[in-house]
């Protein structure tokens, strides 16, 4: 246990120093949004890139990959979803937002790192291949859903299905983590190489993504902090860092997911809840206190979740 805790405890400790960082007044929260731009748009999909241009897949199927998660998720996202409007009596807005929050891994900024650690190679191409679709179909779930209850909250007013749709698949195709993806898949399906130069520069990149991301993290957890609605975001951080592994870890076992792919999707599945939720608070303007709460206690407690179940993944 202490060796699986020696891996993971070095992932938050890099989250406590960007915290640390602009709790000290060394540097401010924009540098680090600065830095947190970098990671999105740059580092991160030149790792994602680099990940799928030079992965072996072995003839292995995605899918079987993609429902042990998802199945993990619809189960997270409908727990959290009746906790806040059958146990706490909120309305369907705050539902859709516990529910999201309560299944919204931090896949890039988190996972990727952790897994690479952790897993290895094998791992980050699992991880990989999760991302290509986890950030468009939890957008556009969540948008979607939110959209539905803000229409019930307005006597059925709102914008058509259609035209959200074509808003949500727009911002995807321009999402930089989609657009690495979808370049190291061209690669990949070519098999060119890249010019030992430019896969120099590019590997150079990548290879700063997991700390800058983790660093830049932890200067951004000084704007949201605890503010509210303890209680949901209590039982909301539960079921990020327990059920949702939980049910990724039975269903990858039901599936028969090789032992490395397996343990990529559950760490990931019990890493902090993303700020996907902050934004789509932001976005509807509802929930703040709730996705500010449940990813500071999810950030708080990830250690031990995490080593939790890194240990009984052996």
């Amino acid at each position: 246990m202490s060796e699986i805790f020696s891996d993971v405890l070095p992932i938050f400790l890099l989250i406590l120093v960007g915290w640390l960082i602009v709790r000290a007044g060394v540097l401010t929260a924009s540098v680090g949004e600065a830095m947190s731009e970098f990671v999105f748009k740059i580092a991160v999909p030149l790792l994602l890139f680099q990940t799928i241009a030079g992965a072996h897949f072995h003839g292995a199927s995605p899918f079987r990959l993609w429902i042990a998660y998802f199945s993990g998720v619809a189960v997270a996202w409908t727990a959290g979803h009746l906790a806040a409007t059958r146990l706490f009596g909120r309305d369907a807005r705050i539902g859709v937002l516990a529910g999201v929050s309560s299944a919204f891994a931090n896949n890039a900024f988190i996972g990727l790192p952790l897994v690479s650690r952790v897993v290895g190679p094998e791992g980050i191409v699992a991880l990989s291949i999760l991302i290509a679709v986890h950030l468009p179909v939890m957008m556009i779930a969540g948008t979607m859903l939110m959209e539905q209850a803000e229409r019930k909250a307005n006597g059925g007013t709102g914008r058509s299905t259609g035209e959200l749709l074509r808003r949500v698949g727009r911002n995807l195709v321009r999402n930089p983590l989609v657009i690495g993806l979808v370049a190291g898949l061209v690669v990949h399906l070519i098999g060119i190489p890249l010019p030992a130069t430019l896969g120099t520069v590019v590997d150079s990149i990548a290879n700063t993504a997991g700390p800058a991301a983790l660093i830049s993290l932890g200067m951004a957890l000084r704007q949201y902090g605890l503010s509210g609605n303890l209680g949901i975001a209590s039982v909301t951080s539960a079921l990020k860092l327990l059920l949702l592994p939980a049910c990724v870890l039975s269903a990858g076992y039901l599936l028969g997911l090789s032992s490395q792919w397996r343990e990529a999707i559950v760490l990931t599945a019990a890493v902090p809840t993303g700020v996907n939720a902050w934004l789509i608070a932001n976005r509807f303007g509802v929930g703040h206190s709730l996705a500010a709460s449940t990813i500071t206690l999810t950030t708080a407690f990830g250690v031990l979740s995490v080593s939790l179940w890194a240990y009984m993944l052996g």
